[in-house]
């Protein structure tokens, strides 16, 4: 046994039945299946040429196939090239738009995306599919910008989609879902907001910190970071080296006016008082009064 373990590696090898003929072979092997995986694949991805076909007709009925083979570059393939060809008065102009932009969807694309589905809109206003289309327009977008902290700027276009959809097509059955997003990206964008003037708090910047919380009250007011803003306010307004007393006893009853019952409101202003209807006038712009306090 310890011979055999310490026989040279081409001794080991015979010992075993195996020589060197036939490892080199099973390299061979090996290396051949390997080469013709790659070649079928490389076949595969090529097979799917537009140009193939001598009509839209079948092109689309091919890439409809390629679609539900889940093949998505080759479903891109073929329904960019429909939208390059089609008339614009054939039906099936939007309907590649729409599975083009599907397409993008699954590869992750999602830029493009939302560019394939805004092109259903604003070319095909009256189409059944326009409303519906901004609501994945803007959907698209919004995968883009998944953090506050991100730049808005695809937040900002997903915004625009949806106030579209639910300006042009009031009637719709998905302006609810359009506005439910509408509040999603106030709530984000409230939050960059926040998040900037409690930065300026933190290193003791009042004046600029007062900026940031005041535009989240002035163009958020529906949001949960309008509440949480207002209170950072009165907080600021009190610190010692600012002294803003009568703007704190201010926002103090817009507050109380705006979250009737709310407990961080009654802890951080107490109840309310006879003067609140006196300075309820000086209540910031576009805050929100609801009868119960909002859900936070």
């Amino acid at each position: 046994m310890l011979r055999f373990l310490s026989a040279p590696p081409r001794a080991a090898a015979a010992a075993r039945g195996i020589t060197l003929g036939n490892m080199g072979f099973r390299r061979y092997r090996i290396s051949l299946v390997a080469t013709l995986a790659c070649a079928l694949l490389s076949a595969c991805a090529a097979s799917f040429q537009p140009k193939r076909f001598p009509s839209t007709a079948l092109l689309y009925k091919a890439s409809i196939g390629e679609f539900q083979k889940k093949h998505w570059e080759n479903a891109v393939t073929g329904f960019e090239r429909l939208t390059l060809d089609l008339s614009a008065r054939d039906s099936l102009l939007p309907l590649s738009h729409l599975y083009l932009a599907r397409a993008h969807e699954h590869l992750g694309d999602y830029l493009l995306a939302g560019q394939s589905f805004g092109r259903i809109a604003e070319s095909f206003p009256d189409d059944t599919l326009a409303d519906h289309a901004l609501l994945w327009a803007g959907d698209a977008y919004m995968h883009l910008w998944k953090s506050p902290q991100l730049d808005a700027t695809y937040g900002a276009i997903a915004q625009t989609q949806y106030r579209m959809l639910v300006n042009l097509y009031p009637s719709s059955v998905v302006r609810p879902s359009a506005e439910k997003a509408l509040l999603r990206i106030d709530e984000q964008m409230a939050a960059k907001d926040y998040d900037t003037g409690m930065h300026y708090v933190r290193r003791r910047a009042f004046d600029s910190a007062l900026i940031y919380l005041k535009d989240v009250v002035r163009n958020f007011p529906n949001t949960n970071h309008a509440h949480d803003a207002m209170l950072r306010m009165v907080e600021v307004y009190r610190r010692p080296e600012m002294g803003y007393k009568e703007e704190a006893a201010e926002m103090c009853t817009a507050l109380r006016g705006a979250y009737l019952g709310d407990a961080e409101v009654l802890k951080m202003c107490g109840p309310t008082v006879a003067s609140d209807s006196v300075t309820a006038k000086l209540a910031p712009t576009g805050v929100r009064k609801p009868v119960t306090p909002p859900q936070r």
